[in-house]
């Protein structure tokens, strides 16, 4: 690499960064937040961690966090189809996250539909559902801790 190139992030890739992560660290608190773990573990009792037991306040905050992670998702695949196709290619651990975040939305929307008025789902569909959701999610930050801890900047690990 020459002088005259680096390897700092635009400030708008910065920016998009920083929210994605706080938006899936949101989604994550929140989502914990619709089983009763923060009261039963005594978390709320915690002074100014008391929202996080009342289901509708965290129901919203998800709801509100889902919009944020379409949106970003929905800007990093026009982008990538757009703009940055010719220039590069999904690795696999791309393919496999894709893979996980098609099956976090699929069962989101599967369960906001639920919760409108007018649908029914059986007790065992919603089942499936519930488990399908926290298993995709849960699986996506597996394999997205794994990719943070074992590569740099994107590089396979011990290549600097």
């Amino acid at each position: 690499m020459n002088r005259t190139q680096s390897n700092k992030k635009p400030a708008r890739g910065i920016f998009l960064s920083i929210l994605y992560v706080f938006t899936l660290f949101t989604m994550v608190l929140t989502g914990f937040g619709q089983m009763p773990i923060y009261k039963r573990y005594y978390l709320a009792d915690i002074p100014g961690m008391t929202w996080l037991a009342d289901f509708y306040i965290t129901r919203y905050i998800h709801y509100i966090g889902a919009m944020v992670l379409l949106a970003l998702i929905t800007y990093a695949v026009l982008n990538y189809l757009l703009l940055n196709r010719n220039n590069r290619r999904l690795t696999g651990y791309g393919y496999a996250s894709a893979f996980l975040m098609a099956g976090i939305i699929i069962t989101g929307l599967l369960f906001t539909v639920k919760n409108l008025p007018g649908f029914f789902f059986s007790s065992g569909f919603v089942h499936v559902i519930n488990l399908g959701h926290m298993g995709f999610a849960v699986l996506f930050l597996a394999t997205s801790i794994y990719a943070l801890v074992f590569r740099k900047n994107g590089r396979p690990a011990g290549k600097l």
